[in-house]
């Protein structure tokens, strides 16, 4: 393997030197760039038969705990803009994700995920946990939990579509003379399952031959408005996957825009809308 990605597994079988020390030993890599890494996420502790994230080179090790390290040099050095908090619940927090952000990391790390940004900027520190997943290109509201209860809560309010949520993208073309009062409800599967989306139009721009677009889902399936808006001939802005591939570098233009859900402490109804600087603009 190259220096820019190299894999190692080795097991522990002397105290003698710390974690940081016996990968750098069988990677050739040094023992700051080993400890970066691990910061970053792209380190592993088995115990047994358990798995995570090592993050401390001098965390104690036990004779017959194993050691991987994945190292991508690529992944390890690829920044993304910082989230922005919305609110603070205690239990759970609402986030801005910014393009490029991921909601979900790998084996090779975890350090531009949003969770992982919550665990490192909430006061007082908390366990983060993901909830639901906006797509990498896709911005805007996401939902961390931040106790295995109440994001086991959350999340069976997703399953369970007890939590309204609505997203805004821009889109090619005019939208302002489709659907019954400006409704339209597209319900083509998905990746062969059932899919439900409603649109209706909050702006069109003529100069441009674009229109700004509320989505409300009922379902949450894969790229499901991007598959919804480009099937019925209004692909979404910066969609090079299933929209008009072009060589501009405008973004996706999907922001998730609002969310509605009982509090799972208190059970009033809570409300949370992204600020109008964070929404696409015409």
């Amino acid at each position: 393997m190259s220096k820019k990605q190299i894999e190692s597994h080795i097991q522990v079988t002397s105290l003698d030197s710390d974690a940081a020390a016996l990968l750098a030993l069988e990677s050739g890599l040094s023992k700051q760039l080993i400890k970066q890494a691990m910061n970053k996420g792209a380190v592993w502790l088995t115990r047994g038969k358990h798995t995570q994230r090592l993050r401390r080179a001098k965390r104690a090790l036990k004779i017959g705990d194993e050691l991987h390290l994945y190292y991508n040099q690529d992944v390890l050095e690829h920044e993304v803009a910082d989230a922005e908090l919305i609110a603070d619940e205690g239990q759970y927090s609402l986030w801005y994700k910014p393009y490029g952000m991921l909601c979900q990391g790998s084996k090779w790390g975890d350090h531009t995920t949003i969770n992982r940004y919550a665990e490192t900027h909430l006061t007082p520190d908390r366990p983060a946990f993901i909830i639901h997943r906006l797509d990498r290109a896709a911005t805007g509201l996401v939902l961390i939990g931040h106790s295995k209860k109440t994001t086991a809560t959350l999340a069976k309010l997703f399953e369970q579509r007890l939590l309204e949520k609505y997203y805004q993208v821009i889109v090619e073309g005019d939208f302002s003379n489709h659907g019954a009062d400006g409704l339209v409800t597209i319900d083509s599967e998905v990746d062969g399952k059932p899919a439900r989306s409603h649109a209706k139009l909050l702006k069109y721009d003529n100069e441009k031959k674009r229109s700004l677009v509320q989505v409300k889902i009922e379902s949450g399936r894969k790229h499901q408005i991007r598959i919804h808006m480009a099937s019925i001939g209004f692909p979404v802005v910066g969609d090079r996957q299933h929209g008009i591939a072009d060589d501009s570098e405008v973004n996706l233009q999907l922001t998730s825009c609002y969310l509605k859900f009982p509090c799972p402490i208190t059970g009033e109804e809570k409300k949370f809308e992204l600020p109008q600087r964070l929404r696409p603009a015409l």
